[in-house]
């Protein structure tokens, strides 16, 4: 199977281990990797076509590369997009998308629970350019209407949020924000739940976003980002922006990532059911607070999990009686679990967000997104989830 089977419509699975790949002359079984900076043509009338967009073809690898290449057409496939474009983290894919869509006096409506780095990205580095924000809760469609302005352009959010799982509806979300406008870009970052479980495209959404740092590398080797979209924004204009400001994917990174994909479907149902029992045993558990977890009927969105996510994720969170001192003297104590804020890997790995990941908000701001000092997230990884109980057993 190469891209030119899209005559046939192929189940999740299948794509994520074939979709993308054109064999070259050699006939390999698996894609090699392209480690050059440059092409070469077999002609001035070929290099002049190719670099002016009359002819099909690579040019130079900040922003053609066949390693890339298939890549972005299998996570393209998975996510039911038009396109992909590949970059070289998850906060490159996100300044790709707000400066291909945003110009100085537009509006970007977002959720309050976005990642720390997000928050910043639009509060500081978008309010230079004279872009406006508001931020509002997730889960409150009226405040998601109320905020959108003539000015507004993008509206952003990811479902589930980092570190509280909650879940925004991207069906009501999208349909009020293209009522209102219909040129309003739907922005999703789908980290949590990658296609596998998730495909905000179908709900009405017009960009995916991702950190391939995450569930898509799997195994924490590798930083990368990716935007799925349509021909036209990111076919288009996100692919102008990375071609001119150069945050490209390089060739290794797209080749680990590509091979990543090939095992997601393995790995995040097999973490999600990992999750799955270790937020039940959390939720018994005298010393623990409250239980974070799309899956568990107390979970103020259980319905809506069940409507948009096939199942609940591998990230589970949750709050100790204790504060920061509980939470630290827990995560001190761990032996198997990986202290690191990263998520999406083989590997369990425990973090505090209110000095990790959201340490560079104000108190408010953290107030304001639930973000407490007894909360721990724990990323939920592959190894038999009874030793993962027991390292956290407390």
């Amino acid at each position: 199977m190469s891209d030119t089977s899209k005559n046939r419509k192929y189940r999740p699975a299948t794509l994520a281990v074939r979709a993308g790949q054109s064999r070259g002359l050699e006939q390999e079984h698996s894609e090699p990797i392209y480690t050059t900076s440059s092409f070469v043509f077999d002609s001035a009338e070929q290099a002049a076509a190719r670099f002016s967009y009359q002819e099909a073809g690579n040019v130079y690898s900040r922003f053609t590369n066949p390693t890339v290449s298939v890549f972005e057409k299998r996570l393209a496939a998975l996510e039911g997009g038009q396109t992909c474009v590949g970059t070289a983290s998850g906060m490159s894919a996100m300044l790709s998308i707000c400066m291909a869509g945003l110009a100085a006096g537009d509006h970007i409506v977002s959720s309050r629970s976005i990642f720390g780095a997000s928050q910043m990205l639009i509060n500081q580095v978008l309010a230079g350019f004279d872009v406006s924000s508001s931020f509002v809760e997730l889960s409150n469609l009226d405040a998601w209407r109320a905020a959108l302005t003539k000015q507004t352009k993008m509206v952003f959010f990811e479902t589930p949020t980092n570190p509280l799982t909650e879940l925004g509806d991207i069906a009501a979300i999208s349909e009020l924000v293209h009522a209102y406008n219909p040129d309003i870009l739907v922005v999703v970052d789908n980290c949590f739940c990658t296609p596998i479980l998730q495909r905000p495209l179908e709900f009405g959404a017009d960009v995916v976003m991702h950190s391939a740092t995450k569930f898509i590398d799997g195994q924490g080797r590798c930083v990368g980002g990716a935007i799925v979209g349509s021909e036209e924004f990111v076919g288009e204009k996100v692919f102008s922006f990375m071609r001119t400001a150069g945050p490209s994917m390089s060739p290794f990174n797209a080749w680990v990532f590509a091979k990543g994909l090939e095992t997601m479907p393995l790995r995040v149902n097999q973490a999600s059911d990992n999750a799955m029992q270790l937020a039940q045993w959390l939720s018994e558990q005298a010393g623990v607070e409250h239980v974070f977890y799309p899956g568990l009927e107390s979970h103020p969105q259980y319905e809506l999990a069940k409507k948009q996510q096939s199942k609940a994720g591998a990230v589970v969170s949750f709050t100790l009686k204790g504060g920061q001192a509980a939470a630290w003297e827990l995560i001190n104590k761990t032996q198997l679990l990986s202290i690191t804020a990263n998520l999406g890997d083989t590997r369990t790995t425990i973090t505090h967000p209110y000095t990790t990941t959201h340490a560079r908000w104000t108190e408010q701001q953290k107030l304001s997104a639930g973000i407490v000092d007894g909360l721990l997230r724990v990323a939920v990884g592959l190894e038999d989830v009874a030793d993962i109980i027991d390292d956290i057993n407390f």
